[in-house]
């Protein structure tokens, strides 16, 4: 029992996060997506704006889910290309939004809704093999669990990229806050 609570603890899911930033993954790219700023707090000396405090792509391969603490994109479609920590096969993604329970309005309209995973061949392979489409529920927990179709298990990638094609509502931005990618090592890389 506490062996299975240590687990859970150590990033909710019990599964090793192959895109966790900490491990060793990283954002290679996000193709055209723009991160959206209007409404971002600024920091200003004088009155005069030198910056405004954004996240960038990387906070959703790192720990952390309160709100705010996600990377806002423009509109509601956008792309994420990870480097994995090591080539793996592809079993299963996760995708954690803030819970509705501890926003400050009770909706999470600009959650994912319909996205893709795609596991690519290289970091500027575009086309890439669909590993799996599926819908982020606006109604479900705050961490879901995405399992890629056996069919892809015997493929391994190191580069895999998250298309977002819509989201629950928001015209203006859509946050992504967590994307994990979970699987097998592959023991022939």
């Amino acid at each position: 029992m506490n062996e299975s609570i240590s687990r859970y603890d150590a990033d909710k899911t019990g599964m090793a996060d192959y895109a966790l930033e900490s491990a060793g993954g990283s954002i290679i790219g996000t193709r055209c997506s723009k991160t959206y700023k209007k409404g971002m707090s600024q920091v200003s000396v004088f009155g005069i704006p030198l910056w405004y405090a954004t996240n960038s792509p990387r906070t959703v391969i790192q720990p952390g889910n309160l709100p705010g603490q996600c990377w806002p994109f423009s509109g509601s479609v956008g792309y994420l290309v990870v480097q994995l920590a090591t080539r793996i096969h592809v079993t299963t993604v996760s995708i954690e939004h803030v819970s509705k329970i501890i926003t400050t309005f009770g909706g999470i309209e600009s959650a994912p809704k319909e996205f893709a995973v795609v596991g690519l061949s290289d970091s500027q392979d575009v086309e890439g093999t669909i590993l799996g489409n599926f819908t982020y529920n606006k109604d479900g927990l705050p961490l879901q669990y995405f399992d890629i179709p056996v069919e892809h298990h015997s493929s391994s990638y190191l580069f895999v990229e998250l298309r977002v094609y819509s989201n629950h509502g928001n015209d203006n931005y859509t946050c992504l806050y967590r994307f994990r990618v979970h699987g097998k090592p592959d023991l022939k890389s």
